[in-house]
This record gives C-alpha cells, structure tokens and sequence, in this order.
C-alpha cells in the first residue's frame, strides 16, 4: 500500500485537471464492453432460437426474426460508436493532463539553483520530462479505464445470470473475481522487479549513447571510447534480459487467462446445461449464457498490460513525485528601501554546496538608479555567481538583498530553432512586428532582417544557425531591449565579437540606458575587456569572491584599473 501511495498525486491531478472527460472514456469503455458481451449473446440465442422455431411449421411462421436482427444491428452501430468516442476522449484527457503534468513539472524547476541543477544532470531531468511522464499514461489508459470497465462488466454479467439463477450467477462471478483480477495482480507483482529493470536499463542506454556521440572527442582523446561503447552494450544486455523475463511473464499470465476463459465457459455450459433441463431457462437462453461468458474476460484480459507495466508506472511517479507536488517559484525581487537606489547589498556570502567553500564572501554593494558599474576579475573571481545572485538564478547563504527587477543578458547567446520573430518574442509574447522592428533598430540589425526575403519569419537553425556571431548577440540584445526591465545584468555582452561590432553594441546600449527617462536605466556589466569598463560610472574589482577595490570614472584609480584589464 506504502508502494501505491506515491499514486495518489497523480489520481488527484487527473482527475482536477479532465474529471469529467475521465469519467466519460470509463463508462464508454464499458458501454463498449458491455455491447460486445450482449451482442455475442443475442446473436448466439438468435440462432439457437432460430434454427429451434424451424423444427415445426408453426413456430417457425409465428417467430419474429425482425426484432433480434434489429437488436444485433443496433448493438454493432453502438460498439462501434462508443469504441470510437472511448477512444477519442480517453485519448485526449490522457494527453491534456499529462501536458499540465509536463508544465507543471517544467514550472517546479523554474527556481533559484534550477539552471545548475539542469546543466549537471541534463539527461536525467529530461528523461523525467519525458518519457517518466509518458509512463503515466499507462496508470489512466491500461488501469483505470479496463478496471472500471471490467468491474461494471462483472455487475452486469452477475445480474443477467442472477436472473436465472442465484447460485449460477455466485459462481460466474466467484470465476471473474478470482481468475480476472487474480491474474493481473499476479503479473503486477510479478513483473514489479523485471519492469523497473527494463526502465533504467532504457534510460542508461539512452544517457550513455548521447555521451558518445556528444562527447567522442574527449572520449577518444582520454582513450575511454572503447569503454564507453562496452558501457552501451552492457546497458543494453540488461534491457534485453528484462524484455526476456517480460516476455515470459506476458505469455504465462496469457496462459492463465485462457485456462481462466475455458473454466468460465465450462461453468457457463454446466450451468447452462443444468437449467435447461431443468426447465429453469430454454436452450436459447443456455446458448445466449454460455456466449455471454465467453465474452466476459475480455476486459479482464485488458488488465494486463496494463498490470504488468505498473512497476514502471509507480518508479516514474515516485521519481517525479517530489517535483509536481512542488509550488511553481516565481522570483520576485525585493525593492531596495532608498528610492534612488536600484541595488542594495549587504554582507552576502554564497556557496554552491554545503561545506564547500565560499564563491562569494562579505559583499556588500550600493548601485545608484540609472548608474553604470563594471564589476571587472579575472575568470573564477566570482563576478558571473553575483550576477546570477542578482538575476534570482542562485541564492544567498547569508545577508541582505534588495533590487529592481532585472534582466541577465549572458555570455552565450541562447537561440531555438525557430522564425526570428519568435526568438525575439520569448522576451516579450505580446509584441507586435512593429515592436521587434523597433527592438531590432535599436540593436543595429533592422537592415539586415529587412533584406532576408521571410524577414521576421525567417527559420533560425539549432543554437541560431544561419547567423553570423555578431548578428547573433545583435538579436539578443533586441530581446533585452523588448524585455524593458529598470536594472540590466551584462555578462560579458561583446566577449568574442570584433572590435566594430562590439563597440557598435556597447554604444548602443549606452543610448538604451540613457532613453530610459528619468534617472535613466541601471546597467550592471561583468567583464574582463577594458572595452566594456570604459562606458561604467564605476568600477569595482572582486578577487577570490571579494570586493577589492572601488573607483569613480574620471579619477586616475579608475584608469590604473582599466589598464590591467584585457584591451581586444
């Protein structure tokens, strides 16, 4: 039961999310069911009572073959029908709620410490994403439905055979009770270990090919190709062995149902037998009992799979379970208490990990509205960590921050596969064409866009190919300008671009800053180019996650800085 709980999340968000269309792919499975069982049943008593009225003259005149023909007809359209609608609700309640599962999970990591969680265990989580959350579909579709349908099923099945015996009807549904849901809890404990087996062997197989094909390279280079390749095969021994357990588990339970089938059909003949002779029922209605039973572990037998895929389900539930019962974090700066100031820090220390040492440590740092400061340190000196402390992405261990809402433009420039105008559009969802025009005329790329025969709507490679480097950080710099936040965090904004370009850039965005109005827009910029420096107000030096020094522009410690700083 302990096992089972780690379920109940997952019922819970179903059934909120598509209650009603759930609901309805349950009973239209069993209207399916139930038409099949009865249309096998009315056509075995048609013929039995036909062929029974043509033994005399006289029955066979006064017998009316119209309206079991029209009962046969009918019950054929309805199956159909409802298989049809089963199949088509199910199907699309199933795949709403596993997409609101799927955002709901995507939304969890949108948190302090997500993007590092995700860059040291990309394959993992993705996998969680993916194909855990698909494993879900099973629990509703292979579970729920045929149990529900298979339950309704033995109640009508149990009173059809109440109403020509009691003690008949007892023992049919002491048959479908012990052998139909008997067998699938067997196979689901049974198949418990092997399929758990099988979905990490899946996942490694997967983690490990992706390893060699992205990094063969370094692989070949530390001599560990051969290794790694020997990892794959092993992970892939361990899938086949599972699928060849499964796969005897699969034909043993079938096995056990068919024996279970021929059992049901031998109570349903002796039954059936006993009461025609003994006047109980006709023949028609013996050979409508003994079709009907036939028919009445079909839903049982639908339980199976679904069983035996269990183990799979309860993994990917408990293995996603801690995130979809997590509240979605929205980081909301807090406001810094001085109006014209835009960010207040106080004796911030910040590690990665616990018992790790300190990335940063006593940093305390007041940035005036609509100033420019240059953090400027060698690499690993910890001026990326405090732009990310800044920007929400990681948390303090200590101290106070306050600051206006920002924007992080980083060092890489992150581009999709998609149309121009929907890269810009993933700073700002609502903006209108003349808006990314705009956007793209402050950035220096407007020219360029405008002589693309799509324009806005030409098609971007993976990572933005089709763009040059420059025009690459030119479209992310129109996203910054689209985004409009009152703080913006540079981190390294012209770090590989020549020196046209990145001057270009750099004057750019000092209009930007200064357009802003009133005490105009704060910029932050991390960087080691005496380039990006020379446009601060400020500069302030951090060492071994320290603030060392600090200089005002215009005076000569402000200059003996930028000399020491990198001048391509």
């Amino acid at each position: 039961m302990k096992k089972l709980a780690v379920l109940k999340p997952v019922l819970k968000l179903f059934f909120s999310e598509k209650r009603g269309k759930l609901w309805a792919g349950m009973l239209l499975a069993a209207v399916t069911v139930l038409c099949g069982i009865l249309l096998l049943g009315l056509s075995g008593w048609f013929i039995t009572a036909t062929a029974i009225a043509g033994l005399a003259t006289a029955t066979a005149l006064a017998f009316d073959v119209f309206a079991p023909a029209a009962g046969i007809r009918l019950l054929a359209i309805l199956r159909t029908a409802s298989r049809y609608a089963e199949r088509l609700v199910t199907h699309d309640a199933t795949l709403a709620v596993l997409a609101a599962l799927r955002e709901k999970l995507f939304r969890s990591w949108a948190a302090p410490q997500a993007a590092k969680e995700l860059l040291r265990r990309p394959s993992r989580l993705l996998f969680r994403l993916t194909a855990d959350i698909d494993a879900l579909d099973a629990l509703y579709l292979r579970v729920l439905v045929p149990a529900g349908a298979a339950f309704v099923t033995m109640l009508v099945v149990g009173f059809a055979f109440w109403l020509m015996d009691s003690t008949f009807s007892l023992a049919m549904v002491a048959v479908l009770v012990l052998a139909g849901f008997g067998l699938p809890l067997i196979a689901a404990l049974w198949a418990m270990k092997p399929m758990r087996r099988r979905a990490k062997a899946v996942e490694a197989v997967r983690a490990r090919s992706i390893d060699l094909v992205s990094g063969q390279t370094d692989l070949l280079m530390a001599g560990r190709l051969q290794a790694q390749s020997a990892s794959i095969c092993a992970a892939d021994k361990r899938l086949s062995d599972a699928d060849d357990q499964l796969n005897r588990i699969e034909i043993s339970v079938g096995a056990g149902f068919g024996i279970a089938t021929a059992l049901l059909l031998c109570v349903a003949l002796l039954g059936g037998v006993w009461l025609a002779e003994a006047g109980t029922i006709s023949p028609a209605v013996a050979a409508f009992a003994l079709l009907m039973a036939l028919g009445a572990m079909e839903p049982f037998a639908a339980l199976r799979r679904g069983a035996m895929e269990l183990g799979r389900t309860l993994m990917a539930a408990h293995r996603v379970g801690d995130r979809y019962e997590t509240q979605p974090h929205f980081y909301v700066p807090v406001q810094p208490a001085d109006p014209h100031e835009a960010v207040y820090l106080e004796q911030i220390n910040m590690r990665y990990e616990d018992k790790m040492p300190l990335v940063l440590q006593d940093i305390s740092l007041s940035v005036r509205k609509g100033e420019k400061l240059a953090i400027v340190g060698t690499s690993g000196t910890g001026k990326s960590t405090l732009m990310a402390l800044l920007a929400g992405e990681v948390t303090a261990d200590s101290g106070i921050i306050r600051h206006e809402a920002a924007t992080l433009l980083t060092q890489k420039t992150q581009l999709f596969q998609d149309s121009l105008a929907e890269n810009l559009r993933l700073a700002q969802p609502k903006a209108t064409d003349d808006d990314l025009m705009q956007a793209l005329e402050m950035a220096g790329l407007s020219e360029t866009v405008g002589d693309m025969p799509q324009q806005l709507e030409t098609m971007l490679g993976e990572g933005g190919l089709g763009l040059s480097g420059g025009q690459a950080r030119r479209l992310a710099l129109a996203r910054l300008f689209l985004h409009n936040t009152p703080l913006w965090l540079l981190d390294e904004p012209t770090e590989g671009l020549e020196k046209a370009t990145a001057q270009d850039i750099l004057q750019r965005l000092a209009q930007a800053t200064s357009q802003n109005g009133g005490h105009g827009r704060t910029m932050i910029i991390a960087t080691h180019l005496r380039r990006e420096a020379e446009i601060a107000d400020r500069i302030v030096v951090m060492s071994n996650g320290r603030m060392t020094a600090e200089a005002l522009k215009g005076t000569q410690a402000f200059s003996d800085i930028l000399k020491t700083l990198r001048q391509v």
